[in-house]
């Protein structure tokens, strides 16, 4: 009996101490606006961004977890981290693993709500198991490393640690199922948390700023290169010079196309519908996809209306032409289509208004 007690209270002096070191390591690096953070210098170029950035007035903890509040593989990997920082082996540089992705787009909705709910319902939600088991894409096309650009961005390995068997007969799967429902194009694939900016004036102040002081993209836009590791901001992002043809294509001056580019590429020859471009032309040209796609859930439904009052130049409803806007069966492809492809024996005279 005796022993029995003596280890009981070994086990609650254990539990005490180490809740007592959480506690203090707790508030030691979550207490003083990230300052405890930075005093490990390879988390010091972070906590500086952080101090220049639209988050600057959330803290450390409210996104990383404190020494209470974090799961315990955080907890684990802290401790592996400040061991090989006691031992000298210091990381050059500290990117975003696989692993910290879900945990992290849950802190992203706790603040952005509805644009967590537009990403989730649309294309940019889909997961590892809709884009790698997908039969007939790989039986289509090879897959291979590029994939991983667009498509698992925080994925560590080639793509035969993702899935296999890397051919085009399958059957496939996915080398942890645990991964099959796990976002491959989460929110960090286009934000970059800790980039320089201004945060959002509060909404009662919002309605009065003037159209021209109204930013076109959010400082945090980019695109992550997991070669890299770290954030390629929108305006260093290049745009394509598009041909249809030999004819140069007008393109939209709207720099956020330039992160669209990335993975909606054209090949090589920077054809106009080659490769997974959707660059628009014939009477659509020079539209930004901002103007058709909604920035989060990528809807349309709104597209036509955005620009005309209902009726097109020849008098009819553009949500009723022969376009995929109506059917995905039609030939008039929304990005290519022309006043050409619906009236063969002549483009008819704008209707005079009333």
């Amino acid at each position: 009996m005796r022993a029995l007690r003596r280890f009981l209270l070994s086990i609650v002096a254990l539990a005490a101490a180490v809740l007592a070191v959480l506690g203090a390591t707790s508030a030691y690096y979550g207490g003083s606006d990230g300052q405890g953070c930075a005093r490990c210098h390879e988390i010091r170029p972070m906590v500086d961004a952080w101090a220049a950035s639209t988050h600057r007035s959330v803290a450390c903890k409210d996104c990383h977890g404190s020494s209470l509040s974090a799961d315990l593989r955080m907890q684990a990997k802290s401790a592996q981290r400040a061991w090989l920082h006691v031992r000298g082996e210091v990381p050059e540089q500290i990117h975003i693993r696989q692993a910290d992705v879900a945990p992290l787009i849950e802190r992203c909705r706790a603040c952005h709500r509805q644009e967590h709910a537009d990403w989730k319902r649309g294309p940019h939600g889909v997961t590892y198991a809709a884009i790698f088991l997908d039969e007939t894409h790989n039986r289509n096309q090879q897959l291979m490393d590029d994939c991983l650009r667009c498509h698992g961005m925080h994925f560590e390995g080639g793509i035969d640690r993702l899935v296999g068997p890397i051919d085009r007969t399958g059957p496939w799967r996915l080398r942890d199922p645990g991964m099959a429902d796990e976002p491959a194009i989460p929110c960090v694939t286009c934000h970059a948390v800790h980039r320089e900016g201004r945060p959002f004036a509060p909404r009662n102040r919002q309605s009065v700023t003037l159209a021209l002081e109204e930013e076109i993209a959010r400082p945090s836009v980019g695109l992550y290169d997991r070669r890299a590791f770290e954030h390629v901001g929108v305006g260093d992002l290049p745009l394509p010079a598009m041909r249809d043809g030999l004819r140069p294509v007008r393109l939209s001056p709207d720099r956020r196309q330039a992160l669209c580019y990335q993975c909606h590429a054209p090949r090589a020859e920077a054809q106009v519908a080659s490769g997974d471009d959707r660059t628009p032309v014939g009477v659509h040209e020079g539209l930004s996809c901002l103007a058709c796609h909604e920035r989060h859930g990528q809807t349309t439904r709104a597209s036509c209306a955005g620009c005309h009052p209902r009726l097109s130049n020849c008098g009819i409803d553009v949500e009723k032409m022969d376009t995929t806007f109506r059917s995905v069966d039609s030939r008039h492809n929304v990005h290519r289509v022309a006043c050409i492809d619906c009236h063969p024996a002549g483009v008819p005279r704008k209707k005079a208004a009333r």
